[in-house]
């Protein structure tokens, strides 16, 4: 009888770690930023990123399948380098953008596509349109932080918008209407 029940319990035991729930990872809003970049009137590529926003990551290291990403950020934090195109991008020829405007992005489905690789699918909510994306992602690296001594996780990814999908096309196809976003995030076990 005891050595039934000792099988039970080492076959529940190996059950739960192999259906372990992912974990919750918060952004470090100080070591996260979006990239982007068009071209602008075939003379440069022009630059932008967003900085400092949150986000939340239910990260399953065992079953990257399983895991979640959610992000979002007021379209007002965005960073130019220059001020007159901050504000032209705020005006009504592009976001119009309030106070309360938020760029959001939340997961639908990952497919892992390699070791530490995956594409990500989720909707991409940007001047209140709403649109499907897939972000190459890949995994930089898991452990613990060697300061904060805290399980930690660093990602990039990639994707190309299309600018006039989300009634932004102001000036298209002069100014690329095709928009490449790079991003690199890193993310602390929540507590």
């Amino acid at each position: 009888m005891k050595k039934i029940l000792l099988a039970a319990a080492l076959i529940g035991t190996a059950a739960t770690s192999a259906f372990a729930a992912p974990e919750k990872y918060t952004l470090d809003s100080s070591h996260s930023q979006i990239l982007f970049n068009y071209n602008h009137l075939g003379f440069s590529t022009t630059y932008g990123m967003f900085s400092g926003f949150e986000g939340e990551i239910m990260f399953d290291q065992e079953d990257p399948a399983n895991s979640s990403v959610t992000v979002s950020m007021p379209a007002n934090s965005m960073l130019t380098g220059w001020e007159a195109r901050f504000n032209h991008f705020m005006s009504d020829d592009f976001f119009g953008a309030t106070d309360e405007e938020m760029v959001t992005f939340t997961s639908t489905g990952i497919e892992v596509t390699g070791d530490d690789t995956a594409l990500i699918t989720g909707d991409l909510t940007l001047n209140g349109v709403t649109k499907s994306v897939v972000l190459d992602a890949k995994l930089n690296q898991a452990g613990e932080h060697p300061m904060a001594k805290k399980p930690w996780a660093g990602f990039d990814a990639t994707t190309t918008l299309v600018r006039s999908e989300y009634e932004l096309g102001q000036f298209a196809p002069y100014v690329s209407d095709e928009v490449e976003v790079h991003i690199s995030v890193e993310a602390m076990k929540a507590e």
